[in-house]
């Protein structure tokens, strides 16, 4: 009989699976080098890795066979955040270990990457012709006077030359920074004008949902807009020449090279990312080297399970840090998949299609495409051979409890869910997949090693069982170290550490589990409180978005000058549905049942669609100041929005409650 604290999972791993795992093997060699606990499981080397922080990241840069080209002096010398400073004194280069199975002549001519566009056919890259690219591409970049610490872009979807652009300019040391081409020109000067890149790699256009899309005019935009491009390099997708000025592709990666990889310090560099930039000038994050390898190693090698035999597959663009994150799957020695297309091309089961013919066995996509499948009535398991797959990993949204149901029902009752959460800040996560624990209906398994994820009420005092703020109380490596043109370090600081003083408050709602597993209930500047009564925006989603009527929702809860609190629901209907008086109340009877009576919504109120970031996350904060009157020009960044035109309705909205 299972107690009420110990709830029946929907899966366990078996144990052989258990004893397979590389995060068994690491730990049982933990054990014997460096006095980690061998009997607990997870649960007791999670609290050692948290309590001897400096000893368990040796041991992940010992076990992984980091290649420090200068020793450190100390792990961790200073723990202060923001500022804790890593493997001080140490040299190193990220793209080395990416390229790392290239060296191995029995893996030379296995494939490191898999491209797959809309025609759904795999097109292989080896281990040997990325180091050549790679190589040819570095020393074409120090040709062009690339130097350590400048800054190289690229407008690119998810194809090969992104991987390659990406890791000769980490050889060299440079930095880099990446949009996808379905951003505007305003969106992506809004980013890389903070930066001033001076190298900009292209493409002439992109496919998606079946047709080219043309970025030339963008790209003149670009290269007018970015007076720091010293070079700019056209890559052909569409077959169109090169424009006047540019350099081609083919000419700087036709060479046979040994790639030379710059030996930087631990904390240099490596790229820089972007918050959603909705509210004002994306946050330029930059992360370093040696941080993101040590992460990415720990989170793909010991989280993920990924090793050389595995196909790594994760539907994203190059302008969401889960393409940085599904790259450092080379690190393990894994074959990454890149798709590059739309995921619901020609149909709503496209990505299940990709991952059986990459025989994928790691498949991560979003929250929302699973449910969409789910009400689409896709079929994975019936109509696709997904033998291959051992994990479907989703993120972007918490995935509510019906799509865990509907993953274990539709795709193998043996299916590990890893449903995962972190942040771009980090380009990694805070709770997530393990492959030796079990999987719980709507709950990310635990919180990830050497993370010291915490819950905690305003007062900053420790809760389990209850929601509170996601807290981090110590440092992680890939923790930015700091942002672009962020001199005295005030935006960093304001950020993440203004509600807690040295302490990483990332906004969004969690709950801790007394069986050590986690639930994330939306964001926490998104918090709907109601009487005192204090809901994350998710749980309002999962419930509304399980009837068949609607499609997505958004929810705001308002705070009003009088006192009262105005709290509407937008619904993107169905096709077909209708907004009558008869889905009001099943809307209303639905949130009463399931949630709570207090958050039912004052009024539910049809929209053509829901707006969202470029990366496809809700807009709540933004729509909340214009509903509050705030106009447009300073409630939102336009850029950031992947349908502006929508945000008009909720403008007008705010006016006319004023």
């Amino acid at each position: 009989m299972t107690s009420a604290t110990q709830p029946e999972p929907l899966w366990s791993p078996s144990p052989d699976r258990i004893a397979a795992a590389r995060v068994t093997a690491f730990q049982a060699w933990a054990a014997e080098r460096f006095d980690a606990p061998a009997d607990g499981g997870y649960p007791a080397l999670h609290r050692w890795s948290v309590d001897e922080l400096d000893t368990f990241w040796q041991a992940v840069a010992e076990w992984f066979d980091v290649r420090f080209t200068t020793p450190y002096e100390s792990v961790l010398a200073d723990r202060t955040m923001p500022g804790a400073r890593w493997f001080t004194g140490s040299t190193l280069n990220y793209a080395e270990h990416a390229l790392r199975a290239a060296e191995d002549p029995d893996r030379a001519a296995d494939p490191a990457l898999l491209h797959v566009d809309e025609t759904h056919e795999p097109a292989p890259v080896t281990w040997a012709e990325l180091r050549r690219q790679v190589g040819s591409l570095a020393a074409e970049l120090r040709a062009l006077g690339v130097r350590p610490g400048d800054r190289v872009s690229g407008y690119l979807p998810n194809i090969p030359e992104a991987v390659v652009a990406l890791l000769a300019t980490a050889a060299v040391g440079g930095v880099w920074t990446s949009c996808a081409p379905d951003f505007g020109a305003r969106s992506v000067l809004d980013r890389f004008e903070q930066v001033e890149p001076v190298v900009l790699f292209t493409v002439d256009g992109y496919r998606y949902g079946g047709k080219q899309h043309d970025r030339r005019d963008t790209v003149a935009e670009l290269r007018a807009g970015l007076p720091s491009l010293r070079a700019v390099v056209h890559i052909p997708l569409l077959g169109t020449p090169a424009p006047e000025g540019t350099r081609a592709w083919s000419e700087l990666t036709s060479a046979d090279v040994e790639p030379v990889f710059e030996a930087v310090p631990f904390d240099h560099p490596l790229w820089i990312l972007y918050s959603s930039g909705t509210t004002g000038a994306p946050k330029a994050i930059v992360q370093s080297q040696g941080g993101i390898l040590l992460e990415h190693l720990k989170q793909l090698g010991l989280h993920c399970d990924l090793g050389p035999e595995d196909r790594f597959f994760w539907y994203t663009s190059t302008g969401w840090m889960m393409w940085n994150f599904l790259v450092s799957g080379l690190l393990t020695g894994t074959t990454v998949v890149l798709y590059d297309g739309s995921p619901g091309f020609p149909d709503t089961g496209a990505q299940w299609r990709i991952a059986e013919r990459t025989r994928a066995t790691l498949y991560g996509t979003s929250a929302a495409y699973v449910m969409a499948c789910k009400k689409a009535e896709v079929h994975p398991a019936r109509d696709f051979d997904l033998s291959s797959v051992r994990c479907v990993a989703t993120t972007g949204s918490p995935l509510p409890p019906d799509g865990f149901r509907w993953l274990h029902d539709e795709v193998a009752e043996d299916l590990w869910i890893a449903s995962v959460s972190g942040g771009t800040d980090v380009c990694s996560c805070f709770a997530g997949a393990v492959p030796t624990l079990p999987v719980h209906i709507g709950e990310l398994q635990a919180a990830c090693l050497g993370t010291d994820l915490q819950s905690w009420d305003p007062a900053g005092k420790p809760l389990t069982g209850e929601v509170g703020e996601l807290v981090v109380t110590a440092p992680m490596p890939s923790m930015p170290i700091h942002f672009w043109n962020d001199a005295d370090g005030s935006r960093y600081r304001d950020s993440y550490f203004e509600m807690f003083p040295g302490v990483w408050r990332h906004g969004d709602w969690i709950t801790l589990t007394d069986h050590g597993s986690v639930v994330i209930h939306g964001r926490s500047d998104s918090t709907l409180n109601r009487q005192g009564v204090r809901m994350g925006s998710a749980d309002i989603y999962e419930a509304v978005e399980r009837l068949p009527e609607i499609k997505e929702s958004l929810v705001i809860g308002l705070e009003e000058p009088n006192g009262g609190y105005w709290m509407p629901l937008f619904v993107h209907l169905a096709p077909g549905a209708v907004l009558d008086e008869a889905l009001r109340k099943k809307i209303a009877a639905t949130i009463r049942e399931q949630l709570s009576p207090r958050h039912v919504p004052d009024e539910v109120i049809e929209v053509p669609a829901v707006p969202h970031t470029l990366t496809g996350k809700r807009i709540e904060v933004p729509v909340k100041r214009l509903l509050q009157g705030t106009p447009l020009a300073k409630a939102v960044n336009p850029g950031s929005v992947d349908n502006p035109d929508l945000l008009a309705f909720y403008e007008e909205l705010g006016r006319s409650r004023k």
